[in-house]
């Protein structure tokens, strides 16, 4: 964890975070007593064993073990690193981050960020200018109008256009004074190939601002008027500007994602233009690349549904059945809108008008439905060879489906599909099964169920991990009875120890991610063990009963040293194994002794 978030304020921000709302968010919970249950979102499963204990501040499943506190819920959930989220979970608090002493290399990146934003926004400026009351901007105009964006929609996002010349922006920003070299590395202008100088990057093409979530120009989409090539042509990447990273539109679509449920997505600038034009406001669109999985985790910070509308010919379902690919390794709801009769949204609203789009948009279909139709579209299924190569493709798309009513209508619909019987499919899929690979339609679920071995030891030694975390003191009396390097579980061993030296540094113990050295394994067993209910026996009581387990392995093993021993000794004649019988017989006494209270 990086220094500068001090333990001050990461206390700070777990203490502000309430669990239970934390995890709601995800996962529907129901309170039993002092606990929350739902059914985990890591794994799947239709019997609730998620549980959170908020008193204590950790969530444990049961099921696949996954466990830890607040942060470590936000890291595996939002697939972020443990620092990252930290400050995820500050962000939505409001709560600032720590200020810290930079070094020349971020001050000086700091810096060369601030420029390229200032560049970039008096470019947006430039251009949206030269537009709205420039005579450069004329045929500009004439195409958005005809394309049915008026001027209040150029407003909003802003829109622009490059002159047809070689250095309008260029000439303009060197009067400015604006350092060459900062345009160059902004992807604004461009150094000839041939001769000195430099020439503006865009040239004769209406410009569309791209901005992050927070409203900030980081680069640029120009779009040709006439029939040239490129037929869009986009900033460079830059420290600013990563396509992979950022969605146009998100800026103005967040809060309306937030209200409708889900993210309508779309393949370019302006579908998106076109549709809020027309009134829908919860879309967005990649940058001209596929789909990525920053993209949809960024999405799903607003809603948990992400409807896919790209174009309807080839390319553009190919790109959709890849989205959903990405987007299955989330716990995104994905559904695809089809356009029945047109390329794109911005056709389908021109030809029909907004009210059937919005019929449209409501009709969208589940992965599953999408994935036959595209299957059946790109089959020939005269012939036996045919029905048989689609039959395999859809197999293991029936075998993700979890609900039998839904996959026996979907199999009964396949079965009508290929002229097949559905008892043939469903003994097909019995062989398959493997493909569902226990991942649900959500596509959270990254972990398997494990069935772990758990003996009266391993469950006394958890009960001292918790009764150890509640009060530490004890850890003393623990050890005078039981050392340390007796343990017999090495993952509670570790944990022992390193509560230990917690507690003899005078450090509290409160921070489970404080031993997330100690490997994933160690976090979950520290979670179980702060998460099991331990019933309604004396604490005092069950303590004593756990120690007293412990203790009796410690002295079989020990025994059997001394016995050992006592047997080499004795063979060898050495007087000494009278000493190590006698340790021996010492430590059956006490054995003996720990049965007879049993």
């Amino acid at each position: 964890m990086a220094t500068w978030l001090t333990d001050e304020f990461v206390e700070r921000v777990r203490s502000e975070s309430d669990l239970v709302s934390v995890i709601s968010t995800y996962v529907p919970l129901k309170r039993k007593g002092k606990q929350f249950w739902g059914c985990c979102p890591f794994h799947n499963e239709k019997t609730p064993s998620f549980a959170v204990t908020p008193d204590k501040g950790f969530f444990y499943c049961f099921g696949c073990h996954a466990g830890g506190d607040v942060f470590k819920f936000i890291s595996m959930i939002e697939s972020l690193s443990y620092r990252e989220a930290i400050v995820f979970q500050a962000e939505k608090l409001n709560i600032p981050l720590p200020e810290r002493q930079r070094t020349p290399e971020e001050i000086a990146r700091e810096e060369k960020l601030k420029k390229l934003r200032e560049a970039h926004e008096l470019a947006g400026k430039f251009f949206h200018n030269c537009l709205t009351m420039t005579k450069y901007g004329t045929a500009g105009l004439e195409y958005f109008h005809h394309r049915g964006i008026n001027d209040n929609i150029i407003e909003e996002f802003n829109l622009g256009f490059a002159p047809d010349a070689w250095d309008k922006l260029t000439t303009a920003f060197a009067k400015r004074g604006i350092d060459t070299e900062l345009l160059l590395e902004s992807g604004l202008v461009v150094k000839r190939q041939k001769g000195q100088g430099e020439y503006d990057r865009f040239r004769n093409r209406v410009m569309i601002p791209i901005m992050d979530e927070r409203g900030r120009v980081c680069g640029f989409g120009g779009r040709v008027i006439d029939n040239g090539n490129p037929k869009y042509l986009n900033s460079p990447e830059t420290i600013l500007f990563n396509k992979r990273r950022l969605l146009f539109g998100l800026d103005k679509a967040h809060r309306a994602i937030s209200q409708e449920g889900f993210a309508l997505v779309v393949e370019g600038y302006m579908d998106v233009i076109s549709v809020a034009a027309a009134g829908i406001k919860n879309v967005v669109a990649s940058l001209g690349t596929a789909f990525t999985i920053d993209q949809c985790k960024k999405l799903l910070r607003y809603a948990p549904a992400i409807y896919f509308c790209y174009d309807s010919d080839n390319a553009g379902q190919e790109a959709i059945a890849r989205a959903i690919g990405i987007a299955a390794g989330t716990s995104a709801i994905v559904k695809v809108v089809q356009l029945p009769d047109c390329k794109d949204p911005d056709e389908y609203i021109r030809k029909h008008g907004v009210e059937d789009f919005r019929k449209v948009v409501s009709q969208a279909v589940s992965v599953v439905e999408f994935r036959l139709r595209h299957v059946m579209a790109h089959s020939d299924v005269s012939g036996l060879e045919g029905r048989l190569k689609a039959l395999s493709e859809m197999l293991p798309i029936l075998a993700t489906i979890k609900n039998a009513a839904e996959r026996s209508a979907y199999v009964s619909k396949v079965a009508q599909l290929l002229s097949v019987s559905e008892n043939d499919i469903l003994v097909e899929l019995g062989k398959k099964s493997r493909w569902s690979v226990n991942q649900p339609s959500s596509g959270r679920a990254v972990r398997s169920v494990v069935r772990q071995v758990d003996d009266a030891g391993r469950r006394a030694g958890r009960v001292i991990i918790r009764m150890v975390w509640d009060e530490p003191a004890i850890l003393d009396h623990f050890i005078s009875l039981v050392p340390m390097e007796s343990v017999p579980d090495e993952i509670h061993k570790r944990i022992l120890e390193a509560l230990m030296e917690k507690y003899r540094a005078g450090e509290k113990i409160s921070d489970i991610m404080g031993l997330a050295h100690l490997g994933d394994e160690a976090v979950e067993e520290l979670s179980r063990a702060v998460v099991e209910d331990l019933g309604e026996e004396d604490r005092s009581i069950l303590y004593e009963a756990c120690v007293r387990q412990l203790r009796r392995n410690y002295l079989v093993s020990q025994y059997e040293v001394h016995s050992k021993n006592a047997e080499e000794l004795y063979r060898q004649g050495d007087a000494k194994y009278l000493e190590e019988l006698a340790a021996s017989q010492k430590i059956k006494h006490e054995m003996d002794e720990l049965q007879g209270v049993n």
